[in-house]
């Protein structure tokens, strides 16, 4: 379910649930938000690069367990996300998301949590939430941090699919690479990276993370009661249950 490789001082974390587009259940949350935990307190680790094993880099969050659960249940579940979300805001290391095939609403929004972004040009990028009946219930600000606040409520509108290049665009991505070539160019990075001395790298991600961050955690807490209420409305029910009933 998720993958671990370290080449030359990088982590290589790789998100391995295809049959579901490497959702986010509530098992894959805890074994992320462990493995981050236990590479920030590795001193032979320099960087950490995130991917997703094929045909997705994440499809988001498992509508399929959510649909099983009641309102309250889904609130802690993506808080949980949430708090996994921020922690990579807060890790010493630079961490680079690798995105080929899709980044679906959480999916997007977890690689909007990391430090860079590389994207195939294949990629599919979107925010299905709203579409679904719901405010995206965490992340926003790591979104709005990226490509500031009007292309934020832009994106979570959710009307639009964004490909590779659009995605660099309008800053959602760092670099672009050829289809499968978003691994080799998030390597490339990581070593470039790890290489630095580890002190001045993390200096430097902690220099910038109250404006990278901010209210983060107000934010999540915000978007979880909003989220909340949206789900009692007639659109995210159908949404929930239709997924509920999935195969």
């Amino acid at each position: 379910m998720l993958d671990l490789a370290i080449e030359n001082r990088v982590a290589i974390l790789t998100i391995n649930r295809p049959t579901r587009r490497n959702a986010l259940g509530t098992e894959l949350v805890e074994m992320l938000e462990e493995k981050f935990l236990q590479l920030g307190g590795d001193a032979d680790i320099g960087a950490v690069v995130l991917t997703g094993a094929a045909p997705s880099f994440c499809a988001g969050s498992d509508l399929k367990e959510l649909g099983t659960m009641d309102v309250k249940g889904m609130v802690r579940h993506e808080a949980h996300t949430a708090r996994m979300a921020r922690a990579i805001g807060l890790l010493d290391l630079p961490v680079i998301a690798a995105v080929e095939g899709h980044a679906l609403g959480g999916g997007f929004i977890l690689a909007m949590s990391c430090d860079l972004v590389v994207t195939a040009e294949t990629a599919k990028w979107s925010l299905p939430e709203v579409p679904n009946g719901w405010l995206p219930p965490w992340g926003l600000k790591a979104l709005a941090s990226r490509v500031g606040m009007t292309t934020a409520r832009r994106l979570v509108w959710g009307y639009e699919v964004l490909d590779g290049a659009t995605a660099c665009k309008l800053g959602v991505a760092d670099y672009l690479t050829p289809p499968d070539g978003a691994l080799e160019k998030a390597r490339e990075i990581a070593g470039r990276l790890a290489a630095l001395p580890r002190v001045a790298v993390k200096s430097t991600k902690r220099y910038f993370q109250a404006e990278v961050l901010g209210a983060a955690e107000v934010w999540d807490a915000q978007a979880g009661e909003i989220f909340a209420e949206n789900c009692a409305h007639e659109a995210a029910a159908a949404t929930l249950k239709k997924f509920a009933i999935k195969n």
